[in-house]
């Protein structure tokens, strides 16, 4: 909005320092301050509310031996309202409302933002124990990733002719000028994709700041991937995939990094408030649909190298969990709580020595991601 009324006062009055609106590296800079911002004003009248609504967490049986768990109960939840606010209102003021880049993200966020506030609404409000069924749970991750990806499938040249190009594409990390074809696999890609990045950020929400903070630090590495992309100069140099106007998707990807730091002066230990699946579905399906609209989609592994961790961890204690105990009778687990952070908590480690551990894996693992662009 913001940045249509500059091109339209520059155009008409044309005062001196309106052409930084049309900047990409001007505007994100703003969307970042603005989130943070919206964070930090409007996070304390959202945080009394929830207070005042008595909405909190619900004591975990499971966790009720861990750490500092047993204490974490009434804290307000369904602060994900705090980051969707503090990402989609900045993204409508700097942002070009219509580039398709924008469109599709705004939507992929929104939408699994809905699906986790239904999940936390059924689960906290009206407190049935396991919120939102999880089978209906992916199916709207699912219809999520049918419409992204078949938006991208079938009509390409809504987004710049270089989608037309690429669109089944995806850039293979340490190869120059080498990507693969997923071809007719691709819409199966894309909800793979935002299914398991939206459940992956939701499984490492468990600590104190640990999800919000893991997910600012590897959108701000794919807010400098969008703007080399969308840069033909930059694109052409880092021997890349150049596609027009992905580089709004910078102006996104800051609002993310700004909406993450504001929530973490809220979320970080001890917290104030959780963010609930309105936030991490939310989180997880922008950081998969920023690979997917990027064509970074194999860097995901790397970047969101935590997510992975935290997932596998789940995945491993539970398929040796069933094997063992169809095998023997009984149920051995590999670590002494899954996910992987709780395997840590039951070592002794305080969560927010875990915290930072993991912050300084996940800015290691973005320096990595960075690096692939130029060792090829």
């Amino acid at each position: 909005m913001l940045y249509y009324l500059a091109l339209y006062i520059e155009r008409i009055i044309n005062p001196p320092g309106f052409g930084l609106f049309k900047y990409i590296s001007f505007r994100s800079a703003a969307a970042a301050i603005t989130a943070l911002l919206i964070s930090l004003i409007f996070g304390s009248a959202i945080i009394k509310y929830l207070q005042k609504k008595q909405i909190g967490e619900q004591s975990k049986i499971e966790l009720k031996d861990v750490g500092n768990h047993k204490t974490k109960a009434g804290t307000p939840t369904m602060g994900g309202i705090i980051v969707l606010i503090s990402i989609l209102i900045p993204t409508l003021l700097w942002a070009n409302i219509t580039n398709w880049f924008i469109i599709i993200i705004f939507i992929t966020t929104l939408s699994l933002g809905l699906v986790g506030f239904l999940d936390d609404y059924l689960k906290v409000i009206k407190k049935y124990p396991k919120g939102l069924i999880g089978k209906y749970k992916v199916v709207g991750q699912v219809a999520v990733g049918l419409i992204i990806g078949g938006m991208i499938y079938f009509f390409p040249e809504l987004f710049s002719p270089a989608m037309e190009q690429f669109k089944t594409l995806t850039t293979i990390p340490f190869q120059k000028y080498l990507n693969f074809d997923w071809g007719i696999l691709y819409i199966p890609m894309v909800i793979f994709i935002l299914t398991a990045t939206s459940n992956a950020v939701n499984l490492t929400d468990g600590l104190d700041g640990l999800s919000i903070g893991t997910v600012g630090i590897a959108t701000f590495a794919l807010a400098l991937i969008a703007y080399v992309t969308g840069n033909f100069t930059f694109a052409k140099y880092l021997s890349i995939m150049y596609i027009s106007g992905s580089g709004e998707l910078t102006i996104f990807a800051a609002s993310i990094v700004g909406a993450s730091l504001g929530f973490l002066w809220f979320n970080s230990y001890p917290a104030k408030v959780f963010m609930g699946d309105t936030g991490s579905l939310a989180l997880g399906g922008a950081i998969g649909g920023l690979a997917i609209l990027l064509k970074k989609e194999f860097l995901l592994p790397i970047l969101g190298g935590i997510f992975f961790a935290e997932t596998l961890s789940v995945i491993i204690q539970v398929s040796y969990f069933k094997y063992t105990k169809k095998k023997y009778g009984e149920g051995r687990r590999i670590f002494l709580m899954s996910p992987l952070h709780h395997h840590f908590e039951k070592k002794g480690l305080h969560e927010s020595k875990i915290v930072t551990r993991f912050y300084i894996v996940a800015i290691i693992l973005a320096i990595i991601t960075m690096a692939t662009f130029k060792v090829r």
